[in-house]
């Protein structure tokens, strides 16, 4: 295909998602309106951006952002914080803080993501840092036909010995179909039927303000997720935030600082600005990397290739997944988001080992922040079936620019 083509087709194409993007509108202005009403209902002042060292003592920014964190989220209690560094971390330090030797967690959305499977120590030759080494044991439950395996779940959980149920609302490097928070909703009051007392826990990562509500509005006890996805918007250089139940926070406050201390310390290091600047703009970047997803979507669909979800199906995060069925083109592809990309364009990525992962991965990401997957991101294992997971695009301009970029390195 020749430049011309591919413009012909960019045209006609984004003339057919036009209805699909007003939907998009409609949940960014739905969940911007959830974040001013957020920062004036907690009283956020100019006093709230300074920053602190050392210790961070009952830093008055610092606990700012937690209670306009809580607000959004609707959840008693929050720890948002720079000295969690990624989601992976923020998972761990839950998952080391609410599990004891001997006690069960059981994933109910199947195996999760390769560097979580690492944090519990699944496979062989685990990690003598895993949860598996500290005795805490492991099970999990097979989706069926991409929703939950409801009559296993409740049956597995009727017997009340386990501690906390993980569900992955994203599919990491998996071929499932992500889940909408209505799936989420529907099996937690299947699972609340049986069991009142198990922790529900929610990787909630890149799933932020893509629907209208979040996980801990639909009886979750606890969510996690990264700032350098969706909430940091581009902005935010790093961090991680866990919500949820005021004693369940506390616990994870004390995993990530120590016992008896809790949320009390921990410096803001001059990040509070871009936290919340972060979080204000994030709507708006969230439907944009929907817009560029969907864009995608349509485009590589017109070409031929196997794309999920489709441009118009109900999106439950922000990635978007092309099957290439080779090698070849699923790194020409990346390349080429590379290529797109506003800083080390001139870059030539490359499937190499990485730490947690089984395959070589190759990765794509010429962002402003190290490792930020809300900027226009394309990642994936080099395995069959092949398949580019691509996500973000702080705005819809520079993300279709990506993908045209993308297509160009393809039709090389």
């Amino acid at each position: 295909m020749n430049r011309f083509e591919l413009e012909a087709l960019k045209n006609r194409v984004e003339d057919e998602i036009k209805e699909e993007f007003k939907k998009v509108e409609k949940i960014c202005e739905i969940n911007s309106l959830k974040v001013i009403k957020a920062f004036q209902g907690n009283n956020l002042q100019e006093m709230h951006l300074n920053t602190s060292t050392g210790y961070g003592i009952d830093e008055p920014g610092r606990n700012k952002i937690e209670e306009i964190y809580s607000d959004v989220f609707k959840a008693e209690d929050s720890l948002v914080r720079t000295q969690l560094i990624s989601g992976t971390h923020a998972l761990a330090v839950t998952l080391s803080a609410l599990l004891r030797p001997n006690e069960t967690m059981i994933s109910i959305t199947g195996a999760p993501y390769d560097t979580l499977q690492t944090v519990i120590g699944m496979g062989e030759n685990p990690s003598r840092s895993s949860l598996k080494a500290f005795g805490v044991k492991y099970e999990q439950i097979e989706l069926q036909d991409n929703d939950f395996d409801v009559k296993s779940i409740q049956e597995r959980l009727s017997r009340n010995d386990v501690k906390l149920v993980e569900i992955q609302r994203s599919r990491g490097y998996s071929t499932r179909k992500s889940l909408t928070i209505s799936k989420i909703e529907n099996v937690i009051k299947k699972i609340r039927q049986v069991n009142k007392e198990v922790i529900i826990m929610v990787d909630n990562c890149y799933g932020e303000f893509v629907e209208e509500k979040e996980p801990i509005e639909v009886g979750a006890d606890i969510a996690v997720g990264s700032l350098m996805k969706n909430l940091g918007a581009g902005i935010a250089t790093s961090g991680a935030y866990i919500v949820g139940k005021k004693d369940l926070v506390q616990l994870c406050a004390e995993r990530l600082t120590s016992p008896g201390i809790g949320k009390e310390i921990g410096p803001s290091l001059g990040q509070n600005t871009n936290l919340l600047k972060g979080l204000f703009f994030a709507p708006q970047v969230v439907s944009s990397s929907v817009k560029t997803a969907i864009f995608a979507s349509k485009m590589l669909e017109e070409l031929g290739y196997d794309v999920e979800p489709k441009f118009n199906e109900k999106r439950a995060d922000i990635v978007q997944t092309i099957k290439f069925g080779n090698k070849e083109d699923l790194i020409k592809f990346c390349q080429g988001i590379q290529k797109g990309s506003p800083i080390d364009s001139n870059v030539i990525p490359v499937p190499s080992e990485m730490g947690g992962y089984d395959d070589e991965v190759i990765m794509a990401a010429g962002t402003f922040t190290e490792g930020s997957t809300i900027e226009l991101s394309c990642d994936g294992p080099i395995r069959a079936p092949y398949i580019a997971y691509m996500q973000g695009g702080l705005t819809y301009d520079y993300g279709k620019y990506g993908i045209l970029k993308a297509l160009e390195e393809i039709s090389k």
